[in-house]
């Protein structure tokens, strides 16, 4: 399926944004560094995909662990992994290097593999005056970082494919993305290209290596900045937190919800900070601003739960939408969309306490139960859009498995095929007619993606049946066509273990096993949701950190590895890594696991702070800088498909400092205001491209977290309803404590870290009785001891908690 975008934003090279990860056919431009660049424009492709059937060629690939890497390891190109051997090699011929990245989920990738990596006259070509190199991006991000932000500020644009090319130093000569075999359209082809590159590179080289050098030695300068003021000027943060709601607000689309316009991304971070803002605003009485924030979220939730982009078969969500009315989907699935949307869903439920919400949340994770979780708990990283139309199929097609014909669901469903089919309006002809950006070349003809368009109670008042009967019949139907499509060839599965995406979904798994056991008593689910216990949703967080900390974590060195594949990867543990897990692990804790994952997190957050920290010019770079390959070492800020890692991090250390105190928490907080001191032009200048940083500044103005105790026996029933209750409202300035003084581990941990807590602890121990206690600006409550107690307190204003 043709992805229709360009970009032609022109970022700062001061501050270059990041990407939205995975994102949509790029812009394919190819730029050299000089007057040589051709005219940008769009390509339109019909889909297709790899397939190898007989194995004519075997390349260096073949021994990788990453499922992009192997998919490669049989084109006739002489690829090799990044590494010292193929620079070596470029160095001992003198050729230049073309470095190709992507992912195995990649839709443009594939397209663009069978096209020309697969065809013998353009492996000649690379063969002969290149020496290949394949990197998939989500196992080193940090190789991506370096070179995307080099074609980014080359042109302003980018996306993935990656293609770009090096000197045998690694230093970028000239690149792009996507690229045709042949010429057409205006545009040179892939083989125009090599030649061209060739040609410079006989001709031009001195002024391409100077180039390229100049290049990155600006990106360097320009991407490491500092910052001498330990802290944000007054007023900056709630600035940042206004302008930025004020900058959404503007782009909010009334009609189908959502920020923008099309191509459609659920970027949780801009809801995380809508929510955050309204309930800023209905704190200090500013009702109309709060409502009409809300508002806005909880319609884009609702327009996305509904449209194609949510998979209502299957559960879970695609990438994005093609169109503004978040019908036709890219359909590949991203576990890191999955954790942070369950997430949204589960602050929207916290809210409103409409089931519509929990269901949505419920929908997502059970999708990545049934689908996306190994045997040992651990969590894989994506579902391809495309797969075979029919077993043994020569080609893939984007979104075959996802789409079906009137025909056959009236096969499938029978009597319930005419209320299925106006529910979620299929048509014989086909249904991507929307919108004139759905399907404009008619790839889905006499094809429908499922979209619900009229409310659930008007259509069961239509078939006269109860709204509840009708909703039964909808679940039997979906699980009749579940079971129809699981005979389906089903798309390519990244079984990747990535520990900054496994993160995002350990705190929305431990979130939700509290958040959910606020849902009505007797609420039913319909299929594909299943009804999970949300005690059962703590048990597959916890595995899945289990599984971190077995296979990817170096008890002797603290150290991260940033994936596994049937062992660790040989890249380390990258920021985000750290960032993502530290957050999981605080969800983990604060939602009722034990105290060895708040350790845990403590530990980590002292082995980031030694590897990434700036601890003279503040905040957080992106890796190491102990790999002499990777030439940037950057302070990233772009909240954008995933947050920042310097946004998350800010919140984690906001977090830690309100649950420990004296000099470590004074330390968590002092370099969460340098961290944010950084980043002060862009808060001030473009706080739309950083909402959770615009949301952190404000949580470290907040002159007092509010604290919850929750003391008494774990094991106990009540325990578990106190937590529930603790974690009932949405506020994300809160930090949960529980403690069990019984327990020596917990009580040892608080006596040295916060002897606050563990004298709270003491005082307010007694055999079968649960007490909590709400503090805040050192003040603490009267011991409460029953659920509802605790939960009309956290529903006042903060000025009534004494």
């Amino acid at each position: 399926m043709l992805h229709r975008i360009t970009h032609s934003s022109s970022p700062s090279l001061l501050l270059l944004p990041r990407l939205l990860s995975h994102q949509p056919f790029p812009s394919s431009n190819f730029k050299f560094p000089f007057s040589l660049s051709p005219k940008r424009f769009t390509l339109n492709l019909i889909s297709m995909a790899s397939s190898h059937s007989l194995h004519n060629h075997t390349n260096r690939l073949a021994s990788q662990q990453s499922p992009y890497l192997l998919q490669h390891a049989h084109n006739p190109v002489d690829w090799y992994p990044w590494g010292e051997e193929a620079f070596a090699e470029a160095r001992r011929r003198d050729v230049p290097i073309f470095l190709s990245i992507g992912y195995s989920t990649c839709h443009w990738c594939h397209v663009m593999e069978v096209e020309s990596f697969e065809d013998a006259a353009v492996a000649k070509l690379l063969n002969d005056w290149f020496v290949s190199i394949k990197v998939d991006r989500e196992e080193r991000p940090d190789v991506d970082k370096v070179y995307m932000t080099y074609v980014q500020a080359l042109y302003g644009g980018g996306g993935w494919p990656l293609s770009v090319f090096l000197s045998p130093d690694l230093k970028p000569l000239m690149g792009g993305t996507y690229f045709p075999p042949d010429d057409k359209y205006g545009r040179p082809g892939f083989k125009t290209i090599l030649r061209k590159v060739k040609q410079a590179w006989d001709s031009k080289r001195d002024m391409l290596i100077k180039s390229g050098a100049f290049a990155i030695e600006q990106l360097s300068e320009a991407m490491s900045i500092s910052s001498t003021s330990d802290k944000l000027p007054d007023g900056v943060p709630a600035d940042a937190l206004r302008l930025c709601s004020e900058q959404l607000s503007g782009g909010y689309d009334s009609k189908f919800g959502g920020f923008g316009s099309a191509p459609k991304f659920p970027r949780p971070v801009e809801i995380n900070l809508m929510l955050y803002h309204s309930k800023k605003l209905e704190e200090t009485g500013k009702l109309d601003g709060a409502n009409g924030s809300q508002k806005m979220v909880l319609f884009s939730l609702q327009c996305m739960a509904k449209g194609g982009i949510h998979d209502h078969i299957g559960g879970g969500f695609h990438r994005y939408s093609v169109d503004e009315c978040w019908h036709v989907p890219h359909f590949e699935k991203m576990l890191y969309d999955q954790g942070q949307l369950a997430n949204v869903y589960l602050d929207a439920f916290s809210i409103t306490k409409d089931t519509f919400y929990s269901y949505i949340s419920r929908d997502i994770l059970d999708y990545l139960r049934r689908d996306m979780i190994g045997p040992e708990g651990e969590i894989f990283s994506a579902e391809d859009a495309d797969s075979a139309e029919t077993e043994g199929a020569a080609r893939k097609k984007e979104g075959a498995f996802y789409i079906w014909a009137s025909k056959e669901v009236q096969d499938i469903l029978g009597e319930h095929a005419a209320l299925f089919e106006e529910h979620y309006y299929i048509k014989q002809s086909g249904n991507c007619d929307l919108s004139g950006m759905s399907d404009p070349h008619n790839e889905f003809k006499e094809k429908n993606v499922l979209i619900e368009r009229k409310e659930l109670s008007e259509l069961a008042s239509k078939y006269g049946m109860s709204v509840e009967t009708y909703q039964e019949i909808l679940g039997e139907c979906r699980r009749k066509l579940f079971e129809a499509r699981s005979r389906r060839p089903k798309p390519h599965l990244d079984d990747k273990v990535i520990v900054s995406w496994n993160g995002l979904a350990v705190s929305s798994f431990a979130r939700a096993s509290k958040i959910l056991k606020s849902e009505a008593e007797g609420t039913k689910f319909y299929f594909p949701v299943v009804g999970t216990e949300p005690k059962e949703y703590m048990r597959i967080a916890e595995k899945a950190a289990f599984f971190i900390r077995k296979e990817l974590y170096d008890v002797e060195t603290r150290r991260l590895y940033h994936s596994f594949r049937r062992s660790p990867s040989k890249a380390p543990g990258f920021l985000d890594d750290y960032a993502f897990l530290i957050s999981g692990l605080l969800d983990l804790y604060e939602f009722g696991g034990g105290i060895s994952w708040l350790l845990w997190a403590i530990e980590l957050q002292e082995t980031q702070d030694s590897l990434f920290l700036d601890k003279a010019g503040g905040g957080y770079f992106n890796n190491t800088g102990e790999d002499p390959s990777v030439l940037l070492r950057v302070k990233e800020d772009h909240d954008g498909a995933e947050p920042s890692g310097n946004s998350v991090s800010a919140i984690n250390l906001i977090r830690l400092a309100s649950m420990v105190s004296g000099s470590k928490a004074e330390n968590y907080k002092r370099n969460a205001e340098h961290l944010l001191a950084v980043f002060e032009k862009r808060l001030k200048d473009m706080a739309m491209a950083v909402p959770l940083m615009c949301c952190a500044a404000d949580m470290l103005r907040v002159p007092s977290r509010k604290q919850v105790v929750v003391v008494g026996g774990r094991t106990s029933e009540e325990f578990e309803n106190m937590l529930t209750a603790a974690h009932a409202l949405y506020d994300p300035n809160r930090t949960v404590i529980h403690i069990d003084p019984s327990n020596k581990e917990e009580m040892e941990f608080w006596e040295v870290n916060n002897s606050n807590v563990s004298l709270m602890a003491k005082n307010n121990y007694a055999v079968n009785k649960v007490v909590a206690l709400v503090c805040q600006n050192f003040t603490c409550s009267p011991p409460l001891t029953d659920r509802s107690s605790l939960e009309a307190l956290l529903s006042k204003k903060p000025s009534s908690f004494t």
